[in-house]
């Protein structure tokens, strides 16, 4: 707990990255080429029905997300909003006991429990109507390092 913020906690680690969804990933990752950026390869995740194309850049990264259908999350996100911003990402020391934390705290989550993401990653999201709006990944650092 910090004076200046009493009851606050600190289980939020630093960025680690951002998701930009996109309905034609070639075009947007081509996008990104030309500032600069040089993009990894492209990888499926069956499980959340995407294809991403991460790009890293210093120790943070882009994530550059496809829906494979339309029926999946992204691809209802990119139905209704549009392609553009999807997430940030923030890393956290333990992210079991972070989402327990979390929850006894009252925050709405969307993952109760940590999942696999990208290059097997251990992650969770915390719901958007938490976090002003934006739809909020937590990552376990010790899965990245």
């Amino acid at each position: 707990m910090t004076e200046a913020h009493p009851g606050y906690f600190q289980p939020i680690g630093p960025f680690h990255h951002i998701g930009i969804v996109t309905g034609d990933l070639d075009a947007t990752v081509a996008s990104y080429a030309a500032l600069g950026f040089v993009p990894g390869d492209a990888v499926r995740l069956a499980a959340q029905n995407v294809d991403i194309v991460p790009i890293r850049f210093g120790d943070s990264w882009i994530e550059i997300l496809a829906p494979l259908d339309h029926e999946s999350g992204i691809g209802r996100f990119l139905a209704s909003r549009g392609p553009g911003f999807h997430h940030v990402a923030y890393l956290v020391d333990d992210l079991a006991g972070t989402l327990t934390a979390l929850a006894a705290r009252g925050v709405e989550l969307i993952d109760e429990t940590p999942r696999i993401g990208l290059h097997d990653w251990r992650i969770a999201f915390v719901h958007p109507r938490a976090c002003g709006g934006v739809l909020t990944e937590l990552i376990d650092r010790s899965s990245v390092e």
